[in-house]
């Protein structure tokens, strides 16, 4: 009798036989080809296996994929609900044109020929005119690795836009200002104490990879704190739950801090070798000796206020509470690993500071890049070296990077709708991508108002799997395949080691492995079901069309390098990828296989070496003989900006290198170091970046009250703290409107309110409440739970989808809904859905929900960090009893509150230009970051 295993035997997966469940109690043998990919449900890029049917040709399931290095064949939900997006019977699987008005419904099938070629006019005339700013590409979960960049870059358009800002980037901003990394990489298998502020999972950084280590971990005896407001399901398995009032995360995390100075359970020599504190004493303490003796009573005196009991009136935690966490910390020196990602970073006016404060933590413990620690990503994800691409190009597009934001993160395009308005610029082309603006982003209708103007977007392209109601107000709906319909490469800091993931179209290489005519020039889309495409070969087909003559250089970037006179096939692509991937070569080879034949087969890479202490290595002389030395021991190379401080006429002889190339070593103790990628090369107690562009009082980590800070609000009478920002696991944004499995799994939206607010504020149980905010209001049932704390409201954004067109898509999640506009002030009322109903899946007649949810987002303003340019989530809101003539779903917003909005937060930046004259420091992370002469204001 063979042995039960978890997973067949990879030698087994072109042939696996398993009996067929269905067919008991008769033996009954199946065949499958098992072929991998990688999710593409979250931007964890988990490994997925799929099994192909040798009787049918299709996908029977989809699981976990044992060979990948990060999630180890293990999944959330979402991973196996892949299969409800490829079987969905109401998915889009050909090109659509719009037919009569934008969002009217009225559509007419076109010939991906007919599209490619209209669209592609109108961009090669925006290039040749010199409107390149007209051209956008806007993304939310890209799921790939600089595919679309390096395309935009060989266009020379400044056309990137992201989600990022309404996602992280006050984390990044954070913890880019500690170390150059803009994301944490946390070792939770190793740590004695890990230490969260978010729930991870449902409303922060939802990686299952690190859920099973933190588990893991804990199982080992690692204690878990958990700052959250809300009891998460995180929260419920800490061994601290910290429901810290939303905003003062950062006064909770600094007077740890103080304890540990006070309690000398901080690493003195750390501090001295790795931070920049010569600066530090410098800038905050000029009378002190120039000592590392000086630093522990020098943050002593700045941090005097942050005591155990001031932090329980100011943080509602109690002060025993926090001095026994921060016993803990102290307890376990370099191996606390902490994270913070959307959560009270997302919410918060200076939510930046959250990561800046947290990993202060780390510092302080020593605790940075350890085993057990948290080092950058930068160290744990790799990023696989593209096809050579076009030069940097010297354009800079304001609608994505103005001038008011200068230390913004990532574009700030949650106020694209307002600088369209304000007649910043227009669009010729706006391509949105995976993302769904209009009801993803806050002020929704500002967006609607937009889109609906063809003088502001000439024309909108969706690229998407599925309707949205975003591709509701498009111009073209083009289908784009799902995580088993295309091709894309994928690394993220999952743990203390690298890899690489393969997303590949699984149906196009269970031909290939059964022997049917499939060669390097073959398609996706002849693979896929009806004529749906992936993005790679969308973007090579169109390039080539933008630069059919090769006359605008665009062309070249896209040709074979095998076939001169024709495109590059994806396996070409690939295969230039992989090779140059350190050791997949040799492997391959030794598998007598090629490099992109080995991925396909497999699904994943783990790339050899050590990621401990990355910042330690010592670096060969020889490879710094083109630098100079400053005075502070930085190595800095000739003709790289480094820590530029020269004039706007000095750019353009300068090249800008990847993070921290400019400045390869920094000597620490007598000997050349690899060190971090900061200016210093040091993390940066105090940053003279911010110091320099303006915010000089943040330089050093500190708190900077919310704009819901609770002091500042009526809790006497019916203001709150609303919470819009936390996740449900098993969903998936907008693509899980068409996934039954997760729809039937988490339905549900209701407000959770404590007994006692509800009590105060006259809500009955599972009553309607009406939350009125800045520029509007909507209705929601309630839910009282004693697992929040009081004064604060949270719904999850997860829910509230809606559709206009009863045809459009959306039975298991979509509740139909009437807009109406006068002027200025818009209103959404539901009306059903879903409901049981006969199609061509079977499992809508079964459907047993109704609820949708409600657009809560619909109703918050743009509110925007200064500093950072993230959206700040939480909302400052009165909480009522549901009046008369409110209905559950209502939505009502005036966008002109909208606009006001808007001007004010606008009015709180500190505009550009900064030192030099320039937009943008030099030294900071930017996606398609252009040529140095581009950051001249």
């Amino acid at each position: 009798m063979e042995e039960l295993r978890s997973y067949p035997p990879h030698e087994t997966w072109h042939d696996a036989v398993s009996l067929d469940a269905k067919a008991w109690p008769r033996r009954v043998e199946q065949h499958h080809t098992l072929v991998p990919t990688t999710c593409f449900n979250c931007e964890a890029a988990c490994g997925l296996v799929c099994h192909v049917n040798h009787d049918t040709g299709r996908i029977d399931r989809i699981e976990g994929n044992p060979l990948h290095p990060a999630s180890r064949g293990r999944n959330c939900a979402k991973g196996p609900a892949t299969l409800n997006q490829i079987d969905d019977h109401e998915r889009i699987l050909y090109p659509l044109k719009r037919a009569g008005q934008r969002g009217g419904g009225q559509w007419e099938r076109v010939s991906w020929e007919d599209a490619l070629t209209d669209i592609a006019g109108r961009i090669r005339t925006a290039i040749t005119e010199g409107r390149h700013d007209e051209v956008m590409y806007h993304v939310g979960r890209p799921g790939e690795d600089g595919f679309a960049e390096r395309v935009l870059k060989c266009w020379g358009v400044d056309g990137h836009n992201s989600h990022t800002n309404i996602c992280s980037s006050n984390a990044r901003v954070g913890y880019q200002s500690w170390m150059g990394h803009d994301r944490p990489s946390s070792d939770f298998a190793n740590a004695e104490v890990i230490f969260l502020i978010s729930s991870h999972l449902e409303s922060g950084h939802y990686f299952n990879p690190h859920a099973q280590r933190i588990i893991e971990a804990q199982s080992q005896g690692a204690t878990v704190i958990c700052v959250d407001p809300r009891l998460s399901n995180t929260g419920s398995k800490a061994d601290h739950w910290v429901p810290a009032w939303p905003g003062t995360e950062p006064f909770l995390l600094l007077a740890i801090a103080r304890l540990l100075l006070l309690n000398d359970t901080w690493e003195q020599d750390f501090v001295r070798r790795w931070t920049n504190w010569e600066e530090y004493l410098r800038e905050r303490h000029p009378g002190r000796p120039m000592s590392i003796d000086s630093v522990g009573p020098a943050l002593l005196h700045d941090y005097a206020a942050y005591t155990p009991e001031e932090a329980e009136r100011v943080c509602g935690v109690p002060a025993t509470q926090i001095i026994e966490i921060a016993r803990i910390i102290g307890a376990h020196p370099t191996k606390f690993a902490s994270h913070n990602w959307r959560a009270a970073g997302a919410g918060n006016l200076g939510g930046w500071q959250t990561a800046r404060c947290l990993f202060f933590l780390n510092v302080l413990t020593g605790s940075v890049g350890t085993v057990g620690g948290t080092t950058g990503n930068g160290w744990n994800k790799y990023k696989a070296p593209h096809p050579p691409g076009a030069p940097a190009f010297e354009r800079w597009n304001e609608l994505s990077w103005p001038r008011e934001y200068p230390l913004a993160h990532h574009e700030m395009s949650i106020l694209l709708p307002h600088f369209l308005a304000e007649g910043r610029g227009r669009l010729e082309v706006y391509f949105s991508r995976v993302y769904n603006p209009v009801w993803t982003n806050p002020d929704g209708f500002s967006w609607l108002e937009a889109l609906l103007d063809p003088d502001k977007v000439a024309c909108h392209v969706a690229l998407t799997p599925t309707w949205s109601e975003t591709a509701t107000f498009a111009d073209y709906v083009l289908p784009m395949g799902v995580g088993a319909e295309r091709h894309d490469v994928a690394s993220f800091e999952t743990h203390a080691g690298r890899w690489i993931g393969f997303r590949q179209p699984v149906l196009r290489r269970y031909a290939e492995i059964r022997g049917e005519s499939v060669n390097s020039q073959s398609r996706t889309h002849e693979f896929n079901p009806g004529e749906v495409w992936e993005e790679n070969e969308f973007w090579m087909d169109l390039s080539w069309r933008i630069d059919a003559d090769g006359s605008l250089g665009v062309r070249r970037w896209f040709e074979s390098p095998n076939r001169p006179g024709t495109p590059m096939s994806v396996d070409e692509y690939y295969e230039a990828m992989f090779t140059a991937v350190p050791g997949l070569a040799a492997d391959a080879e030794a598998a007598g296989q090629s490099p992109l034949d080995y991925m396909r087969d497999r699904g994943a890479y783990a790339i050899d070496g050590d990621t401990y202490l990355p910042y330690e290595r010592e670096v060969d002389p020889d490879d710094l003989q083109d630098c100079r030395r400053d005075d502070s021991g930085v190595y800095r190379r000739a003709g790289t900006p480094g820590a530029w401080s020269g004039t706007t006429d000095d750019l353009a002889g300068l090249t800008l290198p990847a993070l921290g190339d400019g400045s390869p070593a920094v000597e620490v103790d007598g000997t050349a170091r690899e060190g971090f990628p900061t200016p210093s090369r040091k993390l940066e107690l105090f940053s003279r970046t911010l110091a320099d562009w303006g915010w000089p009082e943040y330089a050093t980590p500190t708190w900077i009250p919310s704009h819901v800070h609770w002091e500042h609000l009526d809790l006497a009478g019916d203001e709150r703290i609303l919470l819009p920002t936390f996740r449900i696991p098993t969903l998936i944004h907008t693509r899980s409107a068409n996934s039954k499995w997760l729809s039937e799994l988490s339905h549900r939206h209701p407000l959770w309110i404590h007994p006692s607010d509800a009590e105060a504020l006259g809500i009955e149980e599972g009553g309607l409440v009406r939350i009125t905010t800045r520029i509007g209001h909507f209705v929601i049932g309630a839910w009282r739970t004693e697992g929040i704390r009081p004064g604060v409201v949270a719904a999850s954004h997860h829910m509230g989808r809606w559709r206009l067109d009863p045809d459009g898509g959306g039975s298991w999640t979509g509740g139909d809904a009437d807009i109406s506009n006068d002027g200025t002030v818009w209103r959404l009322r539901r009306q059903g859905r879903p409901q049981r109903h006969a199609s061509a899946d079977d499992d809508t007649d079964r459907i047993w929900w109704n609820d949708t949810g409600v657009h809560q987002n619909l109703t918050f303003c743009v509110q925007p960090d200064p500093v950072s340019g993230m959206q700040c989530w939480h909302q400052r809101v009165r909480v009522g009893p549901a009046q008369p003539d409110d209905a559950y779903g209502d939505v009502v917003v005036d966008t002109a509150e909208a606009r006001k909005a808007y001007q004010e937060w606008l009015a709180m930046t500190r505009p550009a230009p900064g030192p030099g004259g320039l937009r943008r420091p030099l030294w900071y992370s930017r996606p398609l970051k252009p040529a140095p002469a581009a950051y001249a204001l």
